[in-house]
């Protein structure tokens, strides 16, 4: 008559725990050399958007007997659009594509205005409605900037807030520095594995450290360049996109 064997719970638990490590010891530790790399890629812009803003005002009133005035609003307003379409129309006759051109949101805000001094004291503040609507312009070739930048002028714009700087193919750019930093990952993880007397083997894993990022610069004028724009040289210097790399190889 055979006789069953039962295994105790207990005593299979401090098998399975003793046998755990033991088959962490028979498998050789993984062999991979890991690499960390970054890259700077500088660019030339090729093209850039120019900002401007027009903006008109009501009469200013004294502070306590400012109301709403309707009449003086709506003249004001049809004064700004009219000036904002004919800086348009200028724009267009010095060759800028209609689509090329942005006129932003009407911004409506109270303003206050000093009053001058009396003999006996300084007068009462007085208040009055700005009404205001910035214009920008995409500028494809840079050249261009100087006769653009005259153009505005002789619109008789209020104020040009200066030129940022930018690439028509962003992607390509970042492309082009992520590869950049892949290739610096290959080179040092070669030199180390040629110092080490080692041979590189697959690739086991890559992640990106930091992702290119493409930022337009901004280059604000001076009030020179605002007064004499037509004499003004344009130097839009480089822009720079980093990329950033880990990668691991094994090591044969």
């Amino acid at each position: 008559m055979l006789r069953q064997t039962r295994t105790c719970p207990m005593l299979l638990t401090v098998l399975l725990a003793l046998a755990a490590p033991l088959a962490a010891l028979a498998e050789p530790p993984e062999r991979r050399l890991d690499v960390q790399a970054e890259a700077r890629l500088e660019v030339v812009p090729n093209r850039a958007t120019l900002s401007a803003r027009l903006w008109e005002h009501t009469p200013a009133v004294a502070r306590h007997e400012a109301e709403s005035d309707p009449a003086a609003l709506r003249e004001a307003r049809n004064r700004l659009e009219q000036r904002a379409a004919e800086l348009i129309q200028a724009l267009e006759a010095a060759g800028v594509e209609p689509d090329a051109i942005r006129a932003g949101s009407l911004a409506v805000q109270p303003e206050y205005v000093p009053e001058p001094r009396r003999g006996d004291g300084e007068g009462e503040p007085q208040l009055r409605t700005r009404l205001e609507r910035p214009v920008e312009v995409e500028v494809g070739a840079l050249d261009r900037l100087p006769a653009l930048l005259d153009a505005l002028t002789a619109a008789g714009v209020d104020a040009l807030d200066g030129v940022t700087y930018d690439l028509a193919d962003r992607d390509a750019a970042t492309d082009e520095a992520l590869v950049m930093a892949l290739e610096k990952a290959r080179r040092k993880a070669q030199l180390m594995a040629d110092t080490l007397g080692v041979s590189l083997g697959e690739v086991i894993s890559v992640s990106e450290n930091r992702s290119p990022v493409f930022q337009p610069r901004m280059a604000a004028m001076s009030a020179d360049a605002r007064e004499s724009a037509s004499a003004v040289e344009y130097r839009p210097g480089t822009l720079d996109i980093e990329a950033g790399v880990s990668v691991s190889w094994g090591i044969e």
